[in-house]
């Protein structure tokens, strides 16, 4: 796997939707199947990418994390202002800040070894440590989670 870009971001505005889940009992599917037939009643989109978003509590200790760790899991587009939310989505403000910006391809079934990597091989060795802001992967309009092709770029804030 490649070294990520290390980027900053300034300050985004998304709207979606949210639930709690845990590593052993996700829900990241039913989220997205409630979220897309709903994405068109969101006004002001800037772009055609969804934001699959992981929030944490603030005091997460990671080395402590378990498949039984309960976070907040969003389905979610940037949008240029909160004017108009729909019925049933909130909206959430995504924090600036660095960010070291990894590429996932293959399916998402295969996303462990990413995973694995970021956290136990490249963060371990890097002069960086994890800040405590979301974590979110962003997604092109066509991504297939089940293509052996598809791309998605992971977002892990660092400081």
């Amino acid at each position: 796997m490649m070294d990520p870009k290390i980027t900053e971001i300034t300050e985004k505005k998304l709207i979606g939707i949210r639930t709690a889940i845990s590593l052993s009992n996700d829900k990241t599917r039913e989220l997205w199947q409630q979220f897309m037939p709903r994405r068109n009643e969101i006004a002001g989109f800037l772009n055609n990418r969804f934001y699959s978003m992981q929030v944490y509590d603030k005091n997460q200790d990671f080395n402590s994390f378990t498949p039984n760790t309960m976070f907040e899991k969003w389905a979610a587009v940037e949008v240029t202002d909160f004017g108009a939310v729909p019925e049933g989505m909130e909206p959430y403000l995504l924090a600036s800040g660095k960010y070291a910006v990894f590429i996932h391809r293959g399916p998402a079934s295969a996303f462990q070894k990413t995973y694995q990597h970021i956290f136990g091989v490249w963060l371990p060795n890097s002069d960086y440590e994890l800040d405590s802001r979301a974590h979110f992967e962003i997604l092109e309009e066509h991504y297939n989670p089940n293509d052996p092709n598809a791309e998605e770029e992971v977002w892990i804030p660092i400081k």
